[in-house]
Protein backbone atom coordinates (compact mmCIF):
# COMPACT_ATOMS: atom_id res chain seq x y z
CA UNK A 1 0.00 0.00 0.00
CA UNK A 2 1.49 3.51 -1.26
CA UNK A 3 1.59 6.50 1.23
CA UNK A 4 -0.81 8.32 -1.13
CA UNK A 5 -3.19 5.57 -0.65
CA UNK A 6 -2.90 5.10 2.93
CA UNK A 7 -6.00 6.23 5.23
CA UNK A 8 -6.43 6.25 8.89
CA UNK A 9 -9.43 3.25 10.10
CA UNK A 10 -11.17 3.15 13.46
CA UNK A 11 -10.15 -0.71 14.59
CA UNK A 12 -11.20 0.18 18.57
CA UNK A 13 -12.81 1.83 20.90
CA UNK A 14 -13.18 2.69 24.21
CA UNK A 15 -14.35 4.85 27.21
CA UNK A 16 -14.75 5.58 30.98
CA UNK A 17 -15.73 7.64 33.60
CA UNK A 18 -15.77 8.09 37.35
CA UNK A 19 -17.42 6.05 39.78
CA UNK A 20 -18.52 9.66 41.55
CA UNK A 21 -21.80 11.10 40.55
CA UNK A 22 -23.09 14.62 40.92
CA UNK A 23 -26.44 15.73 40.72
CA UNK A 24 -28.17 18.65 40.05
CA UNK A 25 -29.81 18.91 43.60
CA UNK A 26 -26.16 18.20 44.84
CA UNK A 27 -25.20 20.87 43.18
CA UNK A 28 -28.10 23.16 43.98
CA UNK A 29 -27.39 22.09 48.23
CA UNK A 30 -24.40 24.24 47.78
CA UNK A 31 -24.71 26.94 45.44
CA UNK A 32 -27.95 29.30 44.22
CA UNK A 33 -29.07 27.39 41.33
CA UNK A 34 -31.39 24.69 40.75
CA UNK A 35 -31.79 21.53 38.85
CA UNK A 36 -34.71 23.52 36.39
CA UNK A 37 -32.00 26.56 35.86
CA UNK A 38 -29.50 23.95 34.40
CA UNK A 39 -31.51 21.51 32.56
CA UNK A 40 -33.32 24.37 30.82
CA UNK A 41 -30.00 26.11 29.89
CA UNK A 42 -27.17 23.22 29.43
CA UNK A 43 -29.35 20.05 29.22
CA UNK A 44 -26.99 18.39 31.68
CA UNK A 45 -28.81 16.62 34.88
CA UNK A 46 -25.29 15.01 36.12
CA UNK A 47 -22.23 14.72 35.97
CA UNK A 48 -19.05 12.43 36.98
CA UNK A 49 -16.30 14.07 38.61
CA UNK A 50 -12.87 12.30 39.77
CA UNK A 51 -11.90 11.49 43.86
CA UNK A 52 -9.41 13.31 45.53
CA UNK A 53 -6.22 11.29 44.18
CA UNK A 54 -7.38 10.37 40.44
CA UNK A 55 -5.77 11.98 37.78
CA UNK A 56 -6.20 12.15 33.99
CA UNK A 57 -3.86 9.88 33.18
CA UNK A 58 -5.35 7.12 35.16
CA UNK A 59 -8.55 7.90 32.88
CA UNK A 60 -6.33 7.62 30.00
CA UNK A 61 -5.10 4.59 30.76
CA UNK A 62 -8.18 2.70 31.19
CA UNK A 63 -10.05 4.28 28.30
CA UNK A 64 -6.81 2.94 26.07
CA UNK A 65 -7.20 -0.12 27.62
CA UNK A 66 -10.31 -0.62 26.49
CA UNK A 67 -9.67 0.58 23.11
CA UNK A 68 -6.78 -1.83 22.99
CA UNK A 69 -8.93 -4.52 23.68
CA UNK A 70 -11.51 -3.79 21.63
CA UNK A 71 -9.51 -3.69 18.73
CA UNK A 72 -8.00 -6.48 19.66
CA UNK A 73 -4.37 -5.67 19.90
CA UNK A 74 -2.01 -4.87 22.68
CA UNK A 75 0.62 -3.06 20.36
CA UNK A 76 0.70 0.37 18.76
CA UNK A 77 3.30 2.03 17.38
CA UNK A 78 2.76 5.92 18.62
CA UNK A 79 -0.12 7.24 21.53
CA UNK A 80 -1.62 10.54 21.13
CA UNK A 81 -3.47 12.02 24.25
CA UNK A 82 -5.48 15.28 23.56
CA UNK A 83 -5.82 16.79 27.53
CA UNK A 84 -6.26 20.26 28.68
CA UNK A 85 -5.48 18.63 32.44
CA UNK A 86 -2.18 17.22 31.94
CA UNK A 87 -0.71 15.50 34.78
CA UNK A 88 1.93 17.87 35.41
CA UNK A 89 2.79 20.71 33.29
CA UNK A 90 6.30 19.04 33.01
CA UNK A 91 6.31 16.34 31.36
CA UNK A 92 3.19 15.06 29.32
CA UNK A 93 1.31 12.45 30.03
CA UNK A 94 1.03 10.54 27.04
CA UNK A 95 4.70 8.60 27.87
CA UNK A 96 3.53 7.57 31.08
CA UNK A 97 0.31 6.52 30.02
CA UNK A 98 1.64 4.05 27.02
CA UNK A 99 4.31 3.18 30.09
CA UNK A 100 1.29 1.59 32.26
CA UNK A 101 -0.53 0.08 28.72
CA UNK A 102 2.66 -1.95 28.50
CA UNK A 103 3.31 0.12 25.10
CA UNK A 104 7.00 0.46 25.23
CA UNK A 105 9.21 2.89 24.05
CA UNK A 106 6.94 4.06 21.61
CA UNK A 107 6.46 8.12 20.85
CA UNK A 108 4.20 9.40 23.32
CA UNK A 109 2.73 12.46 23.22
CA UNK A 110 -0.05 15.05 24.46
CA UNK A 111 -2.21 17.57 22.36
CA UNK A 112 -4.02 20.38 23.72
CA UNK A 113 -6.67 22.10 22.07
CA UNK A 114 -9.05 21.94 24.79
CA UNK A 115 -12.87 20.72 23.69
CA UNK A 116 -11.66 20.33 20.11
CA UNK A 117 -8.68 18.45 21.40
CA UNK A 118 -9.86 14.71 20.41
CA UNK A 119 -10.31 15.64 16.43
CA UNK A 120 -6.67 17.74 16.59
CA UNK A 121 -5.35 14.24 18.03
CA UNK A 122 -7.08 12.42 15.37
CA UNK A 123 -5.68 14.41 12.54
CA UNK A 124 -2.43 14.26 13.81
CA UNK A 125 -2.75 10.25 14.04
CA UNK A 126 -3.79 10.02 10.68
CA UNK A 127 -1.00 12.27 9.21
CA UNK A 128 1.61 9.89 10.90
CA UNK A 129 -0.33 6.72 9.31
CA UNK A 130 -0.51 8.77 6.18
CA UNK A 131 2.84 9.59 6.19
CA UNK A 132 3.85 5.64 6.95
CA UNK A 133 5.98 7.12 9.82
CA UNK A 134 3.10 4.29 12.14
CA UNK A 135 0.50 1.03 10.95
CA UNK A 136 -1.22 1.79 14.37
CA UNK A 137 -2.09 4.72 16.23
CA UNK A 138 -3.92 4.74 20.12
CA UNK A 139 -5.27 7.88 20.64
CA UNK A 140 -6.61 9.07 24.09
CA UNK A 141 -8.99 12.20 25.03
CA UNK A 142 -9.32 12.39 29.06
CA UNK A 143 -9.79 14.83 30.95
CA UNK A 144 -10.25 15.68 35.00
CA UNK A 145 -11.54 19.25 34.13
CA UNK A 146 -13.09 19.39 37.33
CA UNK A 147 -9.96 20.31 38.74
CA UNK A 148 -9.62 23.37 37.03
CA UNK A 149 -13.05 24.54 38.13
CA UNK A 150 -14.14 26.67 40.52
CA UNK A 151 -16.42 24.69 42.92
CA UNK A 152 -18.66 27.33 43.81
CA UNK A 153 -18.78 29.34 40.54
CA UNK A 154 -22.14 28.67 39.42
CA UNK A 155 -21.53 29.67 35.92
CA UNK A 156 -18.69 26.79 35.32
CA UNK A 157 -19.45 23.90 37.80
CA UNK A 158 -23.18 22.87 36.89
CA UNK A 159 -21.39 22.34 33.51
CA UNK A 160 -18.54 20.17 33.52
CA UNK A 161 -17.27 16.89 34.28
CA UNK A 162 -14.48 14.41 33.89
CA UNK A 163 -14.06 11.28 31.64
CA UNK A 164 -12.11 9.54 29.01
CA UNK A 165 -12.27 8.02 25.38
CA UNK A 166 -9.89 6.46 23.01
CA UNK A 167 -9.52 5.00 19.98
CA UNK A 168 -7.20 2.77 17.71
CA UNK A 169 -6.46 3.89 14.26
CA UNK A 170 -4.60 1.16 11.91
CA UNK A 171 -3.51 1.73 8.11
CA UNK A 172 -6.34 0.81 5.78
CA UNK A 173 -8.23 1.88 2.58
CA UNK A 174 -10.50 5.13 2.37
CA UNK A 175 -12.96 2.36 1.15
CA UNK A 176 -13.06 0.79 4.27
CA UNK A 177 -15.72 1.31 6.88
CA UNK A 178 -13.71 3.36 9.81
CA UNK A 179 -11.36 5.28 7.58
CA UNK A 180 -11.38 8.80 8.82
CA UNK A 181 -12.74 11.04 5.16
CA UNK A 182 -12.51 14.68 5.64
CA UNK A 183 -10.94 16.78 7.28
CA UNK A 184 -10.91 20.60 8.37
CA UNK A 185 -9.47 22.55 11.33
CA UNK A 186 -9.10 25.99 12.42
CA UNK A 187 -8.68 28.68 15.43
CA UNK A 188 -8.64 32.03 16.13
CA UNK A 189 -5.65 33.09 18.90
CA UNK A 190 -7.98 36.47 18.41
CA UNK A 191 -10.57 34.50 20.85
CA UNK A 192 -8.32 33.31 23.55
CA UNK A 193 -10.13 34.71 26.49
CA UNK A 194 -13.22 33.28 25.66
CA UNK A 195 -12.28 30.22 27.88
CA UNK A 196 -9.32 30.96 29.69
CA UNK A 197 -7.41 29.82 32.94
CA UNK A 198 -5.46 33.32 33.41
CA UNK A 199 -2.22 31.95 35.96
CA UNK A 200 -0.57 29.18 36.38
CA UNK A 201 1.17 29.75 32.81
CA UNK A 202 4.37 31.30 31.89
CA UNK A 203 2.84 34.35 31.28
CA UNK A 204 1.37 34.51 34.33
CA UNK A 205 3.25 31.73 36.99
CA UNK A 206 1.33 33.22 40.00
CA UNK A 207 -2.15 35.22 41.59
CA UNK A 208 -2.48 36.13 44.82
CA UNK A 209 -6.17 35.73 43.24
CA UNK A 210 -6.96 31.69 43.96
CA UNK A 211 -10.05 32.41 41.76
CA UNK A 212 -7.08 33.15 38.75
CA UNK A 213 -6.34 29.16 38.62
CA UNK A 214 -9.93 28.13 37.59
CA UNK A 215 -11.18 28.44 34.11
CA UNK A 216 -12.90 31.70 33.36
CA UNK A 217 -15.64 31.37 30.50
CA UNK A 218 -17.79 33.93 28.37
CA UNK A 219 -20.64 31.73 27.93
CA UNK A 220 -22.91 33.70 25.58
CA UNK A 221 -20.18 34.64 23.63
CA UNK A 222 -18.76 30.95 23.25
CA UNK A 223 -22.39 29.25 22.40
CA UNK A 224 -22.51 31.95 19.91
CA UNK A 225 -19.26 31.09 17.72
CA UNK A 226 -18.99 27.45 18.79
CA UNK A 227 -22.65 27.15 16.62
CA UNK A 228 -21.38 29.16 14.16
CA UNK A 229 -17.75 27.33 13.97
CA UNK A 230 -18.93 23.61 14.68
CA UNK A 231 -21.74 24.55 12.16
CA UNK A 232 -19.06 25.95 8.72
CA UNK A 233 -16.17 23.35 10.10
CA UNK A 234 -19.05 20.81 9.79
CA UNK A 235 -19.74 22.07 5.67
CA UNK A 236 -15.88 22.18 4.76
CA UNK A 237 -15.53 18.88 5.71
CA UNK A 238 -18.66 17.51 4.62
CA UNK A 239 -17.20 18.93 1.08
CA UNK A 240 -14.48 17.00 1.32
CA UNK A 241 -16.09 14.05 1.87
CA UNK A 242 -18.50 14.35 -0.87
CA UNK A 243 -21.09 14.43 1.54
CA UNK A 244 -24.09 16.61 1.57
CA UNK A 245 -25.78 17.40 4.93
CA UNK A 246 -28.59 15.20 4.47
CA UNK A 247 -26.12 12.45 3.81
CA UNK A 248 -25.37 12.24 7.60
CA UNK A 249 -27.06 9.33 9.70
CA UNK A 250 -25.51 10.93 12.66
CA UNK A 251 -24.14 14.25 14.02
CA UNK A 252 -21.90 13.18 17.16
CA UNK A 253 -20.92 16.90 18.18
CA UNK A 254 -18.89 18.07 21.08
CA UNK A 255 -21.32 17.63 24.12
CA UNK A 256 -21.29 21.08 25.74
CA UNK A 257 -24.61 22.13 25.65
CA UNK A 258 -28.17 20.27 24.36
CA UNK A 259 -28.94 23.60 22.63
CA UNK A 260 -25.42 23.98 21.22
CA UNK A 261 -26.39 20.43 20.16
CA UNK A 262 -29.75 20.74 18.22
CA UNK A 263 -28.90 24.72 16.73
CA UNK A 264 -25.93 22.87 14.98
CA UNK A 265 -28.08 19.89 13.58
CA UNK A 266 -30.57 23.20 12.28
CA UNK A 267 -27.83 25.00 11.23
CA UNK A 268 -26.89 22.04 9.07
CA UNK A 269 -30.62 21.03 7.96
CA UNK A 270 -30.81 18.56 9.84
CA UNK A 271 -33.67 16.72 11.76
CA UNK A 272 -32.33 17.46 16.03
CA UNK A 273 -33.33 13.41 16.47
CA UNK A 274 -29.77 12.78 14.20
CA UNK A 275 -27.98 14.60 16.83
CA UNK A 276 -26.48 12.17 19.57
CA UNK A 277 -26.85 13.87 23.34
CA UNK A 278 -25.31 12.44 26.18
CA UNK A 279 -24.35 15.17 27.81
CA UNK A 280 -27.42 15.12 30.47
CA UNK A 281 -25.66 12.36 31.95
CA UNK A 282 -21.78 13.07 31.88
CA UNK A 283 -21.66 17.38 31.41
CA UNK A 284 -19.10 18.60 29.42
CA UNK A 285 -15.90 16.59 30.00
CA UNK A 286 -13.81 18.82 27.30
CA UNK A 287 -11.45 16.86 24.76
CA UNK A 288 -13.12 13.55 25.84
CA UNK A 289 -16.76 14.07 25.21
CA UNK A 290 -16.39 13.09 21.27
CA UNK A 291 -15.21 9.59 22.03
CA UNK A 292 -17.01 9.41 25.41
CA UNK A 293 -20.10 9.76 23.35
CA UNK A 294 -19.22 7.27 20.11
CA UNK A 295 -18.93 5.01 22.98
CA UNK A 296 -21.90 5.66 24.19
CA UNK A 297 -23.76 5.84 20.98
CA UNK A 298 -22.28 2.60 19.36
CA UNK A 299 -23.05 0.89 23.32
CA UNK A 300 -26.75 1.70 23.01
CA UNK A 301 -27.28 1.16 19.17
CA UNK A 302 -27.57 4.39 17.80
CA UNK A 303 -24.28 3.70 15.96
CA UNK A 304 -24.34 0.58 13.63
CA UNK A 305 -22.49 0.30 11.06
CA UNK A 306 -22.67 1.73 7.76
CA UNK A 307 -23.64 4.42 8.99
CA UNK A 308 -22.55 7.77 7.88
CA UNK A 309 -20.81 10.11 10.90
CA UNK A 310 -20.27 13.57 11.48
CA UNK A 311 -17.82 14.93 14.14
CA UNK A 312 -17.42 18.49 15.12
CA UNK A 313 -16.32 20.42 18.28
CA UNK A 314 -15.66 23.82 19.22
CA UNK A 315 -13.14 24.80 22.20
CA UNK A 316 -10.41 26.98 23.99
CA UNK A 317 -8.22 28.50 22.16
CA UNK A 318 -10.39 29.38 20.11
CA UNK A 319 -10.33 26.19 17.98
CA UNK A 320 -12.71 23.70 16.23
CA UNK A 321 -12.56 21.02 13.81
CA UNK A 322 -14.79 18.53 12.17
CA UNK A 323 -13.96 14.64 10.38
CA UNK A 324 -16.03 12.41 8.67
CA UNK A 325 -16.61 8.50 8.87
CA UNK A 326 -18.48 5.82 7.53
CA UNK A 327 -18.50 4.00 10.92
CA UNK A 328 -16.97 0.69 11.14
CA UNK A 329 -18.57 -2.64 12.51
CA UNK A 330 -17.04 -3.35 16.01
CA UNK A 331 -18.50 -6.38 17.18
Amino acid sequence: MSATTRAAVLTGLGSTVPDQVVTNAMLASRMDTSDEWIRSRTGIRERRVVEPGTATGDLATEAGRRALKSAGVDAVDALVLATTTPDHTCPATGPAVADRLGLGTIPAYDVAAVCSGFLYALATAAGLIALGTADRVLVVAAEAFTTIIDPADRTTAPIFGDGAGAVVLEAGDAAQRGALLGFDLGSDGALADLIIVPAGGSRRRTSADPAEYFMKMRGRTVFTNAVLRMASSSRAALARTGWKPGDVDRLVGHQANVRILRAVAEELGLPAERAFVDVDKYGNTAAASIPLALDDAASSGLLTAGDRVLLTAFGGGASWGAVTLEWPDLS
